[in-house]
């Protein structure tokens, strides 16, 4: 019986321990890369099925996935999911449970770790103190008032308790408020147990990698400690937006059990790009170094800290709102980060832009063996450009140049190979690495890439060889020197080898899928009218956008005053109409009268024809409802008002305006020679002149 006590206990706390031990917050000497899945309102982009459908290509890339917050919420229209009501009901505006666990169990076979956006700071009620029941496994977990700090929205809470008769906790907020919803006291024992449940059933149950915790400047460190050690999570980043000391606290409140976002690294990069004053990313930013710098006095936290250059709290969103956004020279504020120790957290609109580059450029990194931990000396700080080294282990591995004059600064060709050109930055290879590159990573590509191939050796004129079935390049297999390109028409494996005295080494490998873009541009039409008993509305104005353009004409709000009208069915529907270029595209809208108020709520993600009726019920904001009644009006037309026509090759403009019209098989080239420069859409593919 004692033995039988001990080996209990002894169990115990092995699970215990092996639990503390893999909640180690972010792992030393990681060499992984993050994406950002989401932006402000992607409800199309970043649905789980389309995040889903992309797992191939991200894999290609990406070692850990960012989501939106995936529980669902109180309103009824399409949220980001800041406002969380729910934490055990996961059907969400970017998709079912079903459709959430698919793409999860998707990623993690694809060797994609999913990142959850817990948001536990605060929480949603119906009324001010409407929090929800929900039973889990047997249990029923639902917050209470006295779970909400004392000093809630800085007393007007306290205030309705009182007329209410309700109770609120006797502790204050540990940190700052979040206004409109009620802040948890989680120094209650209810609260941390609803918390721990929830983190552990993220985990176990839905299948999160780990955890992305929202408005850690509300709660203590310590909390954030105890929820990762229950759920025995490895990977933990806190949003802690502030100087580096608040989050070098922030830190180590939490025990080092998690990370932090590099605030700093942002606004040091931005304003480097901002003031076109590139020996500012080797300054501070109002007196603070970024985590990841190797400049921070204080000791390396460059472990602990999760780089980005744009978030959706930063970024400019549709609406015009901003939090210091990065404005241009996105490529090269990519190439720095990626090249930097810390982990990089690549922004998916960035992703969306620019995917060859990005994936270049990871490939270029893990390559190079660059990891968080690593350690970045500057070569050369002007105005015109910036150089650091980049080392792992002691040994150079990487220089990085960015900057409006990239090519002012070239390392010693004895030392390093350059292996990636682009606008404002340049990436140098160490040749001690002794390997092959091809600048096209591992990843899915629209029609043919040309790849080019680059030897990184210490011996002068070393050639490559290499294959495309797969198999291990030899010394007689196809030769190519530095700087080669070679076409690659359908998929295929690609590994290119050196060969120096007759022998190959540093052999890579790339697996290509090639997925010809046969979408035909077409024109849709949007319908809208005013319904019955809704008043104040004399006239209409859209206000749109997307992902593809799509901006009003007139960009100050409400956008394009619209008088075209249509009978259908006998009412009239004013209507616009509009061209999408990709099967991706699609146009998100606002409706209005004339002088912007009343308006619509948003509408998202239309890509076919649509008909629209303003209804007489408004939204917690004063905002009308919209009626998609478009499968109930009997219309049996239709359709896509451009049917696609073979026998001509239509080329659009980038904002989707018809501008030529040629013969069916006319070179891409003498298409281009009947055009001013720009960028043209050509058989459903951008094409620059």
């Amino acid at each position: 019986m004692k033995y039988l006590l001990k080996s209990v206990i002894a169990t115990a706390l092995l699970v215990l321990c092996s639990q503390t031990a893999s909640a180690q917050g972010w792992p030393e000497n990681y060499g992984g890369v993050m994406l950002q899945g989401f932006y402000w309102d992607s409800f199309a982009q970043s649905k789980w099925t389309k995040l889903e459908s992309q797992a191939d290509d991200f894999a290609s890339t990406f070692d850990l996935i960012w989501i939106p917050q995936s529980g669902k919420c109180l309103e009824s229209w399409n949220t980001m999911g800041y406002t969380p009501y729910y934490f055990f009901n996961q059907n969400s505006s970017f998709g079912t449970e079903a459709e959430l666990r698919s793409m999860i169990q998707t990623f993690k076979s694809k060797g994609i770790g999913t990142i959850a956006d817990v948001v536990v700071n605060h929480h949603n009620t119906n009324g001010w103190w409407g929090f929800p029941a929900e039973t889990y496994k047997g249990v029923t977990y639902q917050f209470k008032t006295t779970d909400i700090v004392a000093n809630d929205d800085d007393g007007a809470t306290a205030t309705q308790a009182a007329k209410d008769g309700v109770t609120l906790s006797s502790n204050n907020d540990e940190g700052e408020g979040w206004g409109s919803m009620r802040d948890l006291d989680h120094k209650s024992q209810n609260v941390q147990n609803i918390v721990k449940a929830y983190v552990k059933y993220l985990k176990d149950d839905l299948g999160y990698t780990g955890f992305r915790y929202d408005m850690v400047k509300g709660f203590n460190g310590s909390h954030v400690a105890d929820y990762n050690d229950y759920a025995g999570i490895e990977y933990s980043v806190g949003e802690c937006w502030d100087g580096t000391s608040t989050i070098r606290n922030w830190i180590d409140a939490a025990s080092k059990k998690s990370a932090a976002f590099d605030f700093q690294f942002k606004y040091v990069v931005r304003n480097a790009i901002d003031q076109n004053n590139w020996s500012k990313l080797g300054q501070q930013n109002d007196g603070n170094w970024p985590l990841a710098s190797s400049a921070y006095s204080s000791g390396s936290y460059s472990r602990w800290a999760v780089t980005f250059v744009e978030n959706h709290d930063t970024e400019l969103r549709p609406d015009g709102s901003s939090n210091g956004p990065l404005r241009k020279d996105t490529l090269a504020a990519n190439a720095y980060m990626l090249a930097m120790p810390g982990t990089p957290c690549v922004f998916y609109k960035h992703w969306l832009d620019y995917k060859d580059e990005i994936k270049a450029m990871v490939a270029a990194r893990k390559l190079a063996g660059i990891t968080n931990q690593s350690t970045a000396s500057n070569l050369r700080s002007q105005s015109a450009y910036y150089a650091n080294s980049i080392k792992t282990n002691g040994e150079n591995r990487l220089v990085v140049v960015v900057g409006s004059a990239p090519d002012s600064y070239v390392p010693s060709t004895a030392s390093y190979t350059l292996i990636l050109k682009g606008y404002r930055y340049r990436y140098y290879l160490a040749n001690a690495l002794e390997t092959a590159w091809a600048d096209k990573a591992t990843g899915v590509y629209e029609n043919a890439v040309k790849v080019k191939l680059t030897a990184v050796s210490g011996t002068s004129g070393a050639q490559l060889v290499y294959t495309t079935d797969g198999t291990t390049p030899t010394a007689s297999s196809k030769k190519a020197s530095s700087g080669a390109e070679i076409d690659i028409t359908e998929s295929c494996t690609l590994k290119v080898g050196l060969l120096v005295a007759g022998a190959v080494k540093g052999i890579i490998e790339r697996n290509y899928t090639i997925k010809e873009n046969t979408f035909e541009p077409k024109t849709i039409t949007v319908y809208c009218r005013v319904g019955a008993g809704v008043s104040g509305w004399t006239t209409m104005n859209y206000w749109t956008w997307s992902d593809f353009g799509h901006e009003p004409t007139n960009r100050n709000w409400p956008g394009d005053r619209i008088t075209a009208t249509k009978q259908v069915d006998g009412e009239t529907w004013y209507y616009k109409e509009f061209t999408l270029t990709s099967e991706d595209d699609y146009v998100n809208f606002v409706f209005s009268n004339g002088s912007g108020s009343p308006q619509s709520v948003d509408i998202n993600n239309v890509k076919t024809d649509k008909f629209f009726v303003i209804r007489n019920e408004k939204d917690g904001s004063g905002h009308y409802y919209v009626d998609d009644v478009t499968p109930t009006t009997g219309i049996d037309y239709l359709r896509s008002t451009s049917t696609p026509q073979r026998s001509t090759l239509r080329v659009y403009s980038i904002d989707g305006r018809l501008v030529r019209t040629m013969p069916a098989g006319t070179a891409e080239s003498d298409v281009l020679n009947t055009l001013p420069r720009g960028i043209y859409v050509v058989n459903g593919k951008k094409v620059v002149k």
